[in-house]
């Protein structure tokens, strides 16, 4: 079973290394990737892709992955917010948002560094 809607269009991201899928609804777009069958680097590397989509934007981005990504978290700034939950599968999915008052900013050309 997919995590990702079936109502959603794959798109394409620059730099991405899975594919991307984008939901529209009420003038704000979802995102979603999966890499829960991917080894590092992916899981980071398209995580900054899809986070560059949604930066200053009311946009959200899915993430499924097969743990937490906590090395990833610990790069975001307080300008990006996630929430994580369990699936039933045992993976886990992240909903990132953009935080547009923040005062610290991720530097998205250098996280994956």
């Amino acid at each position: 079973m997919s995590l990702i809607p079936n109502d959603a269009s794959k798109i394409e991201v620059t730099g991405a290394t899975v594919d991307f899928y984008k939901v529209e609804k009420d003038g704000e777009s979802t995102y979603y990737f999966d890499t829960s069958k991917c080894g590092p680097p992916d899981p980071m590397v398209n995580a900054v892709c899809g986070l560059k989509l949604i930066k200053g934007t009311d946009d959200k981005l899915v993430m499924i992955n097969h743990k937490t990504p906590g090395g990833l978290f610990s790069k975001l700034g307080d300008d990006v917010s996630y929430e994580t939950q369990e699936t039933p599968e045992g993976l886990v999915k992240i909903v990132f948002t953009s935080n547009s008052s923040s005062s610290a900013a991720t530097d998205l050309e250098n996280i994956s560094h």
